[in-house]
């Protein structure tokens, strides 16, 4: 079991050290999940190793949410005083990620020709 966990925390800190060597605006776990699903692809037999390790994580997901609650209690002060800004980055980002959404859907539809009736 020691070792699957090992191969997760490889890729993040493999991710971690591109993100940080290069300067790149996407996390380091982010680059290092990508290398992960690649390397899925190229070795099943690393899938296979890690996937009763990875279910047991994700079946106690929840729990990783707990910090991120006692951070935003915690930084309530800091709430209370910024919320009109806050509010409005909020909403500017969503309006961001949607449009961003939409448009990565139509280039994909574009790409494989579903788009055309």
């Amino acid at each position: 079991m020691l070792a699957p966990v090992a191969i997760l925390f490889v890729f993040q800190l493999v991710g971690e050290v591109i993100a940080r060597s290069f300067s790149l605006p996407v996390p380091g776990p982010v680059i290092g999940l990508a290398l992960l699903a690649l390397t899925f692809t190229a070795r099943p037999a690393v899938k296979q190793r890690v996937e009763p390790v990875s279910r047991v994580i994700l079946s106690h997901l929840s729990l990783l949410f707990v910090p991120a609650g006692v951070g935003v209690i915690a930084s309530i002060d800091t709430l209370s005083e910024n919320w009109g800004a806050l509010t409005l980055v909020l909403l500017v980002s969503t309006v961001i990620a949607l449009a961003a959404t939409v448009a990565t859907f139509l280039l994909v539809l574009r790409w494989t020709g579903n788009g055309h009736e």
